[in-house]
């Protein structure tokens, strides 16, 4: 092993005296000061743990020529997938290593794109980005949402499309919410909650959301309140207007459930009252599109991997509805109305399916995809007969396609040009069993003609959560991690949206140990099968995917050589005290429920760690603005680790300062990021890296 896992010297994590009572269970939480994250005390101890964690990562040798191949390779033109509004087309482009993509508009697809908007300019350090466009009907005004240093809150303005300049229009207070336009482009809707506390907003916890309407040209303070529900501290809303412009669509959601209501308002009527059409959460319904009174929604309704129906607001009685696609084997992930047909995206083993239906849903064709992969967009109006879609897998990266809805045929739009050569790897699909039987799928992808010896450096990485589905999607540091000879493998763990809600709610409560089974079980399937042994294995994923890694590092810690939780949620007793954590006990449970403080209890990776015991090496990644999984859950880990570990290996903390849970990062701190996690892998996995 290198000398570079030797002697760290930790610093002092002072304790307190805090006892909490859950149930008759009497848990201590010695590390609570840590919450405090603006507490002097709590700067004091991040500037100590940054500093023995770069101390021990720069000192690795083949960090510079990592960061310098990482760096080389990211600089290729990535472009999003274009859309239209009016008579302009709208795409996001970075020229390589922008810290933030840059908004473009054209008036076809061969004139000449004009800047609409370059978050590169709006700070120094890329730590502003942009949070969410919405273009109005006309082409000519964009809404557009700020986030700073990586946090869930926004703040909205306004943009003329033409002169490139913003209007009066600023809007504060958003979060979890996008806008949509009226058709008469003179105004949107969205949802904000109350001004918060200044000094305590990135903990706060988030209740009572509103739905309002913001006339173009007026101040916030004039905007009109379209709908909350005072009663319902927990219930969030999405406003959408209908292509026609008659309705206002109101999705209702609470917490992180995939369940949710459906309310609607008729627009021609000022006066009109917000009707209640779906009022029960028994299943999800997406909203599709419209035929004057009739309304077709997306559902897993009795149909646990999707299906479309239709109902007639007029005649809304349950026995009333139609459906129109019934559940395949399928899970349908989307459906959109183009060239007057219904296109549906399905996932068939965690890779995409294309179908194309006519509106009494019969099948009329499968689009044809470039391979085994991703594919997403197909967006547009419903005459439209051309639409664009991406297509990515781990060894392509994402290639934009422009679709003819009349002749069924694709052709490449945009191809980005990557320095390395796909033909050297290879991506399998195994199916493997968990501890009770269940048959798991996972992708696998390494360089053609590696040997399995039991030796090879293997990154697995996971989520399971959310009803989140994990699909073949390309990763330049994926690439770098294959050069150094590394094999990277992702299993669907249950708990995602993979084959629907079934194997979501598998994966959740009181089931939520099943994922982490499913995790265990791939790793050992990949040593069983010689791609791997413990020495030569590293896991990793963020946010619930942070939890699954500190659970599975707790529950058996002999399997990994390493671990790489990044902003995960590691307290599972106190995750739903901060911002938007209440509104994960959907899927975790609550710790107020004494049978699932039960189950929280037992996995809870902050309260699982075992004094004496060695830890495989583990180097936790948060930042100190994230105000999805506050850095709390980290700290108060990487302090209980440090404290509990008594082997050789590094148990270190890195924690990125002006950043958030991910969203927006500046692409010169994810490089730094990941050149980071690949030279830990190196200096412990002890892997030789080519010259």
């Amino acid at each position: 092993m290198p000398d570079t896992t030797k002697s760290i010297s930790y610093p002092t994590t002072q304790t307190v005296n805090q006892v909490d009572d859950y149930h008759g269970t009497k848990v201590s939480d010695p590390y609570r000061w840590l919450e405090d994250v603006d507490s002097q005390e709590t700067k004091a101890w991040v500037e100590a743990q940054n500093q023995v964690t770069f101390d021990y990562l720069n000192q690795i040798p083949a960090r510079s020529q990592i960061k310098q191949r990482l760096t080389q390779l990211w600089d290729y033109e990535k472009f999003s997938i274009p859309f239209k509004e009016g008579d302009r087309y709208f795409y996001f482009k970075n020229d390589g290593l922008q810290n933030q993509s840059v908004l473009y508009t054209l008036t076809s697809l061969d004139s000449e794109p004009k800047v609409l908007l370059d978050p590169n300019k709006l700070s120094e350090d890329g730590t502003v980005a942009l949070a969410g466009i919405a273009i109005s009907e006309n082409g000519k005004l964009m809404a557009y949402g700020l986030s700073t240093s990586g946090s869930d809150w926004q703040e909205w303005k306004v943009r003329d499309v033409e002169t490139q300049e913003d209007i009066s229009d600023h809007i504060n207070w958003i979060k979890f919410s996008g806008a949509s336009w009226t058709k008469d482009n003179q105004g949107f809707f969205y949802s904000r909650y109350d001004q918060p506390n200044e000094a305590t907003k990135l903990e706060d916890i988030n209740y009572f959301q509103k739905l309002y309407y913001h006339k173009i040209g007026t101040p916030q303070s004039e905007d009109v309140l379209i709908y909350h529900r005072p009663d319902q501290k927990e219930w969030g809303f999405n406003g959408g207007v209908t292509e026609d412009g008659r309705y206002l669509i109101i999705s209702v959601w609470q917490g992180t459930d995939p369940k949710n209501l459906v309310f609607y308002k008729d627009l021609a009527d000022a006066n009109s009252q917000v009707i209640e059409l779906i009022s029960d959460f028994e299943a999800s319904y997406s909203f599709i599109d419209n035929d004057g009174s009739v309304f077709l929604f997306q559902t897993d309704l009795d149909a646990a991997r999707g299906r479309a129906i239709a109902i007639d607001i007029n005649n809304r009685q349950k026995e009333n509805w139609r459906e129109i696609i019934p559940q395949a084997t399928e899970t349908l992930e989307s459906i959109g109305i183009l060239n007057n047909q219904l296109l549906a995206d399905y996932l068939k083993d965690a890779r995409s399916q294309i179908k194309i239906f006519n509106l009494n849903g019969e099948f009329v064709r499968e689009v044809t995809l470039p391979g085994i992969g991703s594919a997403g967009g197909f967006g547009g109006k419903r005459w439209d007969t051309e639409t664009f879609y991406s297509f990515t897998s781990f060894t392509t990266p994402a290639t934009i396609y422009r679709y003819d809805m009349t002749t069924g045929e694709s052709t490449v739009f945009r191809q980005p040009q990557v320095d390395f050569n796909p033909e050297d790897y290879e991506t399998k699909q195994v199916f493997y069993s968990s501890k009770d039987g269940t048959q798991v799928p996972m992708f696998i992808t390494h360089k053609k003609g590696l040997q399995l010896n039991g030796n090879n450096p293997t990154y697995l990485y996971g989520y399971g959560g959310f009803n989140v589905s994990l699909t073949p999607s390309f990763s330049v540091g994926v690439i770098v991690w294959m050069e150094m000879g590394g094999v990277y493998a992702v299993p669907n763990l249950r708990g995602g949206g993979e084959y629907g809600e079934e194997w979501h709610q598998a994966g959740t409560k009181l089931n939520k140990q099943n994922v982490f089974d499913d995790f265990i079980a791939a790793a050992e399937w990949l040593i069983a099968n010689n791609y791997t042994s413990p020495a030569k294995l590293a896991i990793s994923g963020g946010s619930n995917g942070g939890l699954l890694v500190g659970a599975c590092m707790t529950q058996r810690p002999d399997l990994f050589a390493a671990a790489l939780p990044a902003v995960g949620v590691m307290d599972m007793l106190r995750f739903h005290k901060f911002t938007i954590g209440w509104a994960w006990t959907s899927d975790y449970g609550s710790p107020d429920h004494p049978e699932e403080f039960q189950a929280l209890y037992a996995y809870s990776p902050l309260h699982n760690l075992k004094p004496g015991t060695s830890y495989p090496a583990t180097l936790i990644t948060t930042a100190d603005h994230d105000d999805r999984v506050v850095p709390a859950h980290s700290f108060k880990f990487a302090a209980a680790l440090q404290e509990a570990h008594k082997g050789e290996q590094p148990v270190l903390i890195r924690i990125e300062t002006k950043a958030g849970h991910g969203a927006g990062k500046p692409t010169a701190k994810i490089i730094e990021e990941i050149a980071d996690k690949w030279a830990f892998l190196v200096s412990i996995l002890d892997i030789t890296v080519g010259a």
